[in-house]
């Protein structure tokens, strides 16, 4: 999946920010479009809240955007944003999240595997306090071996190096406080980790199980290969996240690392080559007959393009933040604080 990021599209503006904004990313859906923002409608009546439902069409080769525009000419809530190009999930819920204008987000797939009438569950528990309520297909309606299993070993692994104790990272459908994902930049399959992001910065996240069903039209999108990508992102984000500030702190660990076998090396070897003097024989061997020496050579030289690789990373660090005036924190709420107009 491409990992190249959507303009940032501005929609017209209503007078009054609606409560909810709904997005939806749709590619090659026509079958399951109707149906869906039937059962969207039903939800949002119930729930008795200013809504938009943003439909991104990522680039569909079937007749999904002529549907979208059908649909968009029958409710005013509805915003339908069509990329140039198909560009992935992240990037297409990248968009409807720029675009969005509610109080708080929901995205979902537009499948028909995502129930809407779980939006009001979503809603009473960020009621409770939470800041990020995340859905979890505890009944998954997906093969085993090609799906569920991969997903398993996946939400294992995220939550084990995020920190974040979820089930199910996969699952679409979750509801967002504006602010946590005001600062958010997505790229590659990173959709999934927001729960991770908005909890480094401070946020309440929590999840509780939804409704999954089993897809009747269309095809699947994502297959077990996303699997990989998922893992190099993770790799990406707690990178980020670790050293983001301080990246001298990583380069310069494997320099040291790099360092220190080449200084074992070179002195085992001249262990070797001296043996005869220091009466052990049975352990000589010149220069030439041992990898040491060039391994000693070796490593020295990575240790130091290591180390120079970290200094450059903070010279880079320092100008980003520095230029652009940018925080290395974020505030959650200022008290007592009168602020300039």
């Amino acid at each position: 999946m491409s990992s190249v990021q959507p303009k940032k599209i501005d929609l017209p503006q209503a007078e009054t920010a609606p409560e909810l904004s709904l997005f939806l990313p749709v590619l090659d859906e026509e079958e399951n479009l109707r149906p869906m923002h039937a059962k969207i409608q039903e939800a949002l009546k119930s729930l008795n809240k200013t809504a938009e439902v943003i439909y991104v069409d990522d680039g569909s080769t079937d007749k999904s955007l002529a549907i979208l525009k059908e649909i968009a000419a029958g409710d005013p809530r509805v915003r339908v944003i069509s990329l140039r190009r198909n560009y992935g999930q992240t990037a297409a819920m990248s968009a409807g999240i720029d675009a969005a204008k509610g109080e708080i987000l929901i995205p979902m797939d537009a499948d028909l595997q995502n129930d809407p009438k779980d939006i009001a569950r979503l809603l009473e528990k960020l009621d409770e306090g939470f800041d990020v309520v995340s859905g979890w297909r505890k009944h998954r309606q997906d093969k085993m071996i090609s799906r569920k299993l991969p997903s398993k070993i996946a939400n294992k692994i995220i939550s084990w190096i995020g920190g974040v104790h979820l089930h199910d990272y996969g699952c679409s459908l979750k509801a967002y406080r504006r602010d946590v994902l005001q600062d958010v930049r997505l790229y590659g399959e990173m959709h999934r980790f927001i729960p991770i992001y908005a909890s480094w910065a401070g946020a309440r996240v929590t999840e509780i199980p939804v409704d999954h069903h089993a897809r009747t039209m269309g095809k699947s999108k994502y297959g077990i290969s996303r699997t990989i990508k998922v893992i190099f992102d993770l790799m990406t984000i707690k990178f980020m996240a670790e050293y983001h500030t301080k990246p001298i702190y990583v380069f310069g660990s494997f320099g040291m690392i790099a360092f220190f076998i080449s200084i074992i090396s070179g002195l085992y070897a001249l262990f070797l080559k001296s043996a005869n003097r220091l009466g052990l024989p049975q352990y000589h061997a010149d220069f030439v007959e041992t990898p040491l020496p060039m391994l000693c050579i070796v490593m020295f030289a990575i240790s130091i393009q290591f180390i120079l690789m970290g200094l450059l990373a903070e010279m880079l660090v320092r100008t980003y933040h520095e230029s652009q005036d940018k925080p290395i924190y974020a505030v959650r709420e200022k008290i007592g604080f009168v602020e300039n107009k």
